[in-house]
């Protein structure tokens, strides 16, 4: 399965944008999505997570409440609604599968990765 992340770019703070990530195939078993970010000199954090059916989500709790995740399987495709964007919010913004259909925190629960997509958010 390959991931094409996109909706990225520069915005001021405050302003509002949105990440698709498009699967080239469906997997074949129900498989949770998420979003992770990686900011300069940092570690790949966890930023949301959506089970197969869209009924569960998890988000950072940095982001809880400005961010929304949500999926479309006809489509094959996840996205992520960023409102209220901040400076620590600039990263680049990679997409994954998962190996269960539950939610997760944990990268190692990931197995397809997208190439990422790069949010700036001025002050």
């Amino acid at each position: 399965v390959q991931l094409q992340a996109s909706g990225g770019g520069l915005v001021q703070a405050g302003a509002s944008l949105r990440l698709s990530c498009t699967a080239s195939r469906r997997t074949s078993s129900n498989n949770a999505m998420g979003w992770f970010r990686q900011a300069p000199g940092k570690e790949r954090e966890f930023v949301a997570s959506i089970s197969w059916r869209g009924g569960d989500t998890d988000y950072a709790d940095s982001v809880k409440g400005r961010f929304a995740i949500s999926r479309d399987n006809a489509k094959n495709t996840l996205y992520l609604q960023m409102n209220s964007l901040k400076p620590e919010d600039t990263a680049i913004y990679y997409c994954a599968v998962s190996l269960s259909s539950a939610t997760s925190r944990t990268r190692s629960s990931y197995r397809y990765w997208g190439q990422g997509t790069l949010v700036t958010v001025s002050s």
